[in-house]
């Protein structure tokens, strides 16, 4: 007999066969983009502002911006990296039968990618909390930028989530909503804020009609992506992970990888669509 090939493309591939797949990815995939994520191996501890610190007052939401509006700098220039061009190819050959992304980068649309749930929210876009107008984050970094003259080029650490790590942050103008004069936020899921309902129903939608389920760069810790994991374990769908690292998921995946998302499906790709050509 030939020997096994033990490729991971390879173990991908005779386990999902020609099922199309629902892509769950998190922040693992954007590292390479050059976006640090919160809990790969090397990761430093880092402790977010929750949405309850968030509007606690005046002082917390300077404390965010100014750090925040520092932070945008580096994170509005990030680019797609080779996964998310991989995984826009793969929509485009009708071999995903979704996309839902724990990421608020909003770089899988940015690599052409169609139809994208973004679970947590994007990052591009801010939300007015008494109006809930939304608006371009942008528009709001020209208005800060205004009011705080010089302040988006100082130079400081950045952490995991790409603000920068600041200290003196009281004398920080904070810009309120223009229609309203509300407090403006991230229209992103903060850790202490539900995913909005509807949101999590289309999600709940596109695990029940899937045939399999691929989970790229996601530790699985928080819940928001963990319970997709365990809808399709309980229907019986197939289930790979590939992330560096454990995940909660683990012990409900049919296999586990621990490898980098590009150098996994990149080969995953290629050896598909020659396979297509050839036949």
């Amino acid at each position: 007999m030939p020997p096994t090939d033990t490729r991971p493309e390879a173990a991908i591939t005779a386990l999902l066969g020609e099922r199309t797949t629902l892509v769950l990815t998190g922040a693992g995939v954007s590292t390479d983009s050059g976006i640090p994520d919160y809990r790969g191996p090397n990761s430093p501890a880092r402790k977010p502002m929750t949405f309850q610190e968030f509007v606690s007052g005046r002082a917390m939401q300077q404390r965010y911006w100014a750090r925040a509006h520092v932070g945008w700098q580096r994170l509005s220039g990030a680019r797609p990296n080779a996964t998310h061009v991989v995984l826009a190819r793969m929509q485009d050959e009708e071999r995903l039968s979704g996309l839902i992304t724990q990421n608020v980068d909003g770089l899988h649309e940015f690599a052409g990618h169609r139809d994208v749930v973004d679970l947590h929210g994007r990052i591009d876009r801010i939300i007015c909390l008494t109006c809930r107008v939304v608006s371009a984050r942008q528009a709001l970094h020209r208005r800060l930028s205004a009011l705080n003259p010089g302040h988006a080029s100082r130079v400081a650490d950045f952490a995991p989530d790409g603000d920068a790590l600041l200290e003196d942050t009281d004398d920080f103008r904070v810009a309120p909503c223009e229609h309203c004069g509300g407090v403006l936020k991230p229209d992103v899921v903060f850790f202490g804020e539900n995913v909005p309902r509807e949101r999590v129903a289309q999600c709940t939608n596109l695990v029940d009609q899937a045939e399999s389920l691929l989970v790229l760069g996601s530790s699985l810790q928080v819940m928001s992506g963990l319970r997709f994991v365990r809808q399709a374990r309980a229907r019986g769908l197939p289930v790979v992970i590939v992330n560096r690292g454990t995940t909660r998921g683990d012990d409900l995946a049919d296999l586990k990888l621990d490898a980098g998302c590009a150098e996994t499906l990149a080969p995953l790709l290629h050896r598909t669509t020659d396979a297509r050509s050839a036949g």
